[in-house]
């Protein structure tokens, strides 16, 4: 299954500046682990020393965030849509 990755720009260094790249994978993991056989380094960003996503990263599938789906389990259809966003915190 090929699916489109939409990186944020922190991560563009990974991508050699590509906001975008195609990745392939039956379920979220499998994305995941493709990017970084492309991207060397990209999944240290995204997953944590346990292989879980981290807790500041949010991943939506077709626009259904993958923590109230079946997170890394997340089936990613031929065609979907991946976004990877990082929390942002702020205030006064």
């Amino acid at each position: 299954m090929s699916v489109n990755v939409r990186i944020p720009t922190i991560l563009r260094t990974y991508t050699g500046g590509q906001a975008e790249v195609s990745a392939d994978g039956a379920t979220l993991a499998e994305v995941l682990a493709d990017l970084e056989k492309n991207h060397a380094g990209i999944s240290a960003r995204v997953l944590d020393d346990t292989g879980k996503l981290r807790r500041f990263v949010n991943v939506y599938v077709n626009d259904d965030d993958v923590r109230f789906a079946d997170g890394l389990a997340t089936a990613t259809p031929d065609g979907a849509g991946i976004s990877i966003i990082p929390a942002v915190a702020g205030g006064c």
